[in-house]
């Protein structure tokens, strides 16, 4: 059957079909609609489930969508708007985009300010920042809403670009368009984010000036960010205030919270307070809201309160890997490695879905107590279930044989990370010199070559380091990776493992972490010779 249009013209405009940024501009309004029975989306052959599931960003919505209108079937405006707002809330912005320009474009449909105000913020996400300012400038005067100038708004403040968002702010006051407190709300997440306290209480007080309604997010929004500081003083106020309103109903984030706040000023009492008050104004979500208490009060090292609330969690039903992931965290925090791997093995034997992330916590925790048979168990017993280890869990394992100075094991293991299908994890660039240079120092030469040729190839360096790689022939592997991207690297070591981080340089001698190294006047004395550039050798020598 073949699908008909109703266009109905409210206004009719030269620039109703533009060509800028493709966009249809205008005040044209189109009604779509079928002789035949629009699909449902809970249909089985629906476009909502054809798209909805073609998850992979890099293949394109375009055949899909075409392909369906080529065969005569339904296409209406509204599903396509539903599936444009659920490929956003799913961070398939470019899909969300393709969707939002076929839509203008194939039906030669004339946006309203409220669908570019969503293409604009989907442009932004996409292409960037520059490519949303070029977009915003060519939207015609007209169509530059309130709507519009919120995005663009949202689209400084994602970025943090403080300087531009200000500016935008200004020009919403001097339009008159600053009416409720949506633009408000963007800013003030804005200024807590970057520390910006004065600017956050300033406005604030414009906000009560002008008599701009305080609506409950507008509240949670202050009290996450006197929170965040701590401002405890402004936090309680805020709390109270909110309990205080008949028409507001505080839920159990509010109290969760309030209870990181004091946890961060070192008011534990407090902190224990708020969670269980927390506890008891859960309703709906409650699976989200234990694996918040599950985290928190691990970081206050309650140990039997995390074991209650899993017990809690538990009676709820079936459980998915994100509560897996939170409990064994949760005990890998509080240094309960057996607990944590009792929740592991029933874990694998009751979930279908395997996450290797899951295991790594564990293989990960393992590598850096030193438990290396503890970490090879939990990677077999993966492997007998078909799973194949990516490159971050034999990158965690070969740094635990290097801690070890198992460095045969931590060689072979390394290899396999580096072979591994994880493109783009970035492998223990420590652990990766100490390999090297191990390979090197046995008179492996060309072992040594052979990971420096691999790691590009395998996505674990980027190209200009594979260019480098290419360009110093004379230098060692260990230099090499030493310095990656012409960003000096010192040695440091936390709850990750042992890292290299990027440093600041005073002449040739690299201002290393300290602690890690013992400090003192002859630190350089200390360093490895794999961890010196060429100046700093020949002075050791």
């Amino acid at each position: 059957m073949m699908m008909k249009f109703l266009r109905a013209w409210t206004a009719p405009n030269p620039r109703a079909r533009g060509d800028n940024n493709g966009i249809g501009w205008g005040f044209k309004s189109v009604i779509l609609y079928s002789t035949q029975t629009l699909t449902s989306r809970n249909s089985k052959d629906s476009l909502f489930n054809r798209i909805s599931v073609a998850g992979d960003p890099r293949v394109s919505m375009l055949p899909i969508l075409d392909q369906w209108v080529e065969r005569g079937r339904n296409v209406d405006l509204y599903e396509i708007k539903a599936l444009i707002k659920h490929l956003r809330e799913y961070k398939r912005f470019n899909h969300a985009l393709q969707l939002s320009e076929w839509m203008a474009h194939r039906w030669n449909l004339a946006l309203s300010p409220g669908d570019i105000a969503v293409q604009l913020d989907l442009v932004s996400k996409v292409h960037g920042l520059e490519q949303a300012e070029k977009y915003f400038s060519n939207i015609p005067g007209p169509l530059k809403t309130f709507k519009v100038y919120g995005a663009l708004l949202n689209c400084y403040a994602s970025n943090k670009s403080l300087d531009e968002a200000e500016s935008i702010m200004q020009k919403m006051r001097e339009f008159g368009v600053l009416r409720k407190s949506l633009s408000y709300n963007v800013m003030l997440n804005l200024y807590s984010k970057m520390g910006k306290q004065e600017n956050f209480n300033a406005l604030i007080q414009e906000m009560e000036e002008k008599g701009i309604s305080c609506y409950p997010s507008t509240l949670y929004i202050r009290l996450n960010a006197y929170a965040a500081v701590p401002d405890i003083n402004g936090m309680e106020k805020i709390l109270s205030l909110m309990e205080a309103n008949h028409l507001f109903t505080v839920d159990w984030h509010a109290y969760i919270t309030a209870a990181n706040g004091y946890m961060k000023a070192g008011v534990t009492e407090k902190s224990l307070t708020m969670l269980k008050k927390s506890e008891q104004h859960i309703n709906g979500g409650r699976g989200f809201a234990y694996e918040m208490l599950l985290t928190l009060y691990a970081s206050l090292g309650d140990k039997d309160e995390v074991y209650r609330i899993w017990g809690l969690y538990k009676k709820l039903g079936k459980l998915y890997n994100r509560g897996y992931f939170r409990m064994i965290s949760s005990l890998i925090k509080l240094d309960d490695l057996d607990g944590a791997e009792n929740v592991l093995v029933e874990w694998e034997s009751v979930n279908t879905s395997f996450d290797f992330d899951i295991p790594n916590l564990l293989i990960n925790a393992y590598s850096r107590k030193g438990h290396l048979e503890k970490a090879e168990a939990c990677i077999s017993r993966a492997v007998e279930r078909g799973q194949r280890p990516m490159a971050g869990t034999w990158d965690c394992l070969a740094t635990g044989y290097y801690k070890d100075n198992h460095m045969a094991k931590a060689v072979e293991t390394m290899k396999k990370a580096i072979t591994a299908d994880q493109r783009g994890w970035e492998l223990n660039r420590v652990t990766l010199t100490a390999c090297v240079k191990y390979l090197t120092e046995n008179g492996e030469t060309e072992a040594a070559d052979e990971f420096c040729r691999l790691l590009p190839e395998n996505g674990h360096l980027s190209r200009r380091s594979k260019n480098k790689v290419n360009s110093v022939k004379h230098k060692t592997c260990a230099d090499i990776v030493n310095k990656i991207d012409g960003v000096d690297l010192q040695v440091e070591e936390n709850a990750h493992g042992v890292v290299l981080v990027p440093v600041k340089t005073v002449g040739h001698f690299n201002e290393l972490a300290v602690g890690y190294w013992g400090g003192g006047a002859a630190l350089n004395d200390r360093l490895p010779p794999c961890f010196l550039n060429s100046d700093q050798s020949r002075q050791k020598s």
